[in-house]
């Protein structure tokens, strides 16, 4: 950032009186301008035994499959931004129930909030961010093909989850190793009942 949204002048990067971290700082105006994780919201759309995926349409990670997610938009609940998520990329309707997981990714400043959600009928199509969309069974999910880490451990911990029978509240966060390959480290919390 180099120029105050609120003035126009130019800004420094400083630790504020009373804070304990860099920000953005006008010296003109004295705003304060603060960056914080984005949140995305998403579903798990289930329809009988099967879920349904969406094949990406748009950068990062073109042409591979995913949870219907997004950044959460102002004005939202966060269970009203997962069904929306869930309709602009998949036109499905939903009913958000429970929330599965939550995922801190401080790499890349997210927090995940992906919900448990029941489709109300099996009809879905792909959005403006979706090349395809698909209801998949878990032998038929293109393991290879997931575009994140954060989808892949959440599938995987929602289908030991439904062979066990219960669906408590999964937390932890996902940090990506230092080096050229795509390796990440991911560190569950304790299961929340």
């Amino acid at each position: 950032m180099r120029y105050c949204s609120q003035c126009g002048s130019g800004v420094t990067f400083t630790v504020p009186e009373g804070d304990n971290m860099p920000r953005h700082v006008c010296a003109q105006c004295g705003t304060i301008h603060y960056q914080n994780p984005k949140i995305v919201v998403g579903c798990i759309p289930e329809w009988e035994d099967q879920l349904l995926l969406c094949k990406r349409a748009i950068e990062p990670r073109y042409g591979l499959w995913t949870l219907p997610a997004g950044f959460m938009e102002n004005g939202e609940t966060v269970q009203q931004g997962a069904a929306r998520e869930t309709w602009e990329e998949a036109e499905a309707r939903v009913e958000v129930g429970r929330l599965y997981a939550l995922f801190n990714l401080p790499h890349i400043n997210q927090v995940y909030m992906l919900f448990r959600a029941r489709m109300l009928e099996p009809e879905f199509g792909p959005g403006s961010e979706s090349l395809e969309t698909q209801l998949m069974t878990e032998s038929e999910i293109p393991w290879d093909e997931i575009a994140f880490p954060v989808i892949q451990e959440s599938l995987q911990l929602y289908f030991r989850d439904r062979a066990a029978g219960h669906f408590p509240l999964r937390t932890g966060s996902i940090r990506r190793l230092d080096g050229p390959e795509r390796r990440y480290e991911v560190t569950l919390e304790d299961e929340i009942v």
